[in-house]
């Protein structure tokens, strides 16, 4: 095989990225916006010792889970993978994937393992970070580069985010703002950040720019409160001078409304900072936090809730537990916690600052007990230091761990597995559908617990 060739393939199987996969001469060839029972003629881009890369010439004879593709910008947009087959075979790939990885990498074969979906699988996301091109358009990144794709209306978002782009891209082009060039560092404007509560209705604009100020921010503020009236309660600017991939600097600077705005999820208000962890799909967030108190069982325990953002998890079982104690790195999440406890009159959380291995082990040390631990960690998973403090010195009856990586789950699922822990159920959760990833949360008991 060569690249150039055209070749035959049937497709089946998908990748953890949502590309699908056919064998030709017993190599596995990875084609993007192929769906399992295509019969393709493919054109290979890549050739390495033991796999390939190709794009789709023709559909031979496709299969029978193609959809309709329902949006202009896919598969262009590096966003979403899944827009060309059904939203039911989506949620197959995604449970199949979940299962087959923590069987693979984690030698662990689930008892069950069902998936929640949505009733309608767009216009889900409350936050978007929309990079800006010289043109001044605003859209997403093309797959695995950084080449801005400009986009009117993303299915994935409400329709108000799309006006406010619209917007913004009119005053930076009307008052001939420079855009910032990730090569030279020059330029002032970097993205355009927007979030917004989906009980509030809320809405949070900033823009991050490459200095301090923005010109001629008064008249933003007017054209963002004439479109949006009431509605806006935050337009800030982010500072991140830094030449880096990383979308926020550490500093904000309010310039109308206030530094946050507010949201409910699971009957807690919420106060939301531009730093603040969320997440992006609030129906389905409220279906995993229901999940999370249902494996947690929280009456009556002590329980102590490691990566826990601003407080979401927690404060959300705080109605039934006897304690609370909450983890997180970032210390605008961690006041965000407290006044979100104190505005709901919650008297049972503590919430403290610092990273989770560190922190676990100086809670150890201070002798607190707790009956269950939630973990909640980033793609990387759980640092197995921190896995060894939660098993050996808390020992707890159970563990409640909530993954947006099924791979890295798998890992520490084998390392808990090793320390007397049994996964006895687990749920997973689209909470990003038409994208490749999804979120799992599983249940672990002691050895000596029954149930």
């Amino acid at each position: 095989m060569n690249k150039n060739d055209i070749v035959e393939l049937s497709i089946t199987d998908v990748t953890a990225e949502g590309s699908g996969v056919g064998k030709y001469e017993r190599i596995a060839v990875f084609v993007p916006n192929t769906a399992i029972g295509d019969r393709i003629r493919a054109k290979i881009v890549k050739v390495k010792s033991s796999y390939a890369f190709a794009i789709a010439e023709e559909i031979i004879t496709p299969s029978k889970n193609r959809a309709k593709n329902d949006c202009p910008y896919f598969p262009k947009c590096g966003g979403c993978v899944f827009r060309h087959i059904d939203y039911t075979s989506e949620l197959e790939i995604k449970k199949n994937r979940v299962y087959e990885t923590i069987k693979r990498i984690g030698g662990i074969e689930l008892p069950s393992l069902n998936i929640v979906g949505l009733p309608e699988p767009d216009a889900y996301r409350n936050k978007a970070q929309f990079p800006i091109s010289s043109a001044y358009e605003t859209g997403f990144f093309a797959s695995r580069s950084h080449r801005v794709i400009p986009i009117k209306n993303c299915r994935l978002l409400p329709d108000v985010f799309s006006r406010i782009a619209e917007c913004v891209s009119d005053f930076l082009k009307s008052n001939n703002i420079s855009v910032y060039n990730e090569e030279s560092g020059t330029g002032l404007v970097r993205h355009l950040y927007i979030r917004k509560g989906a009980v509030s209705g809320e809405i949070m604009v900033a823009l991050v720019i490459n200095g301090e100020t923005l010109p001629r921010s008064d008249e933003l503020t007017d054209r963002l409160t004439s479109l949006l009236g009431e509605d806006l309660k935050s337009f800030q600017i982010n500072i991140n001078r830094n030449k880096t991939n990383v979308i926020l600097g550490n500093k904000n600077k309010v310039i109308y409304g206030k530094p946050y705005i507010t949201d409910t999820l699971c009957g807690v208000k919420l106060r939301l900072s531009p730093f603040t962890f969320y997440q992006v799909n609030h129906d389905m967030a409220e279906l995993l936090y229901k999940k999370v108190k249902e494996y947690a069982n929280p009456k009556a325990k002590n329980i102590i809730d490691l990566y826990c953002g601003a407080g979401s998890i927690g404060l959300s079982l705080c109605d039934e537990a006897k304690s609370v104690i909450g983890v997180e790195i970032v210390p605008e999440a961690v006041m965000d916690a407290k006044i979100n406890a104190e505005e709901n009159g919650i008297k049972n959380a503590e919430f403290i600052c610092g990273d989770a291995k560190s922190a676990a082990e100086s809670l150890a040390k201070r002798g607190v007990k707790a009956d269950v631990v939630i973990v909640d960690p980033p793609r990387k998973g759980c640092e197995a230091e921190l896995l060894n403090t939660i098993s050996t010195d808390f020992a707890p009856e159970k563990i409640v761990y909530v993954s947006c990586d099924p791979g890295t789950l798998a890992r520490d699922l084998k390392i808990l597995n090793s320390s007397g822990y049994e996964v006895k159920e687990a749920t997973a959760f689209d909470m990003f559908p038409r994208t490749a990833h999804c979120e799992v949360v599983c249940k672990l008991l002691r050895s000596d617990i029954k149930s």
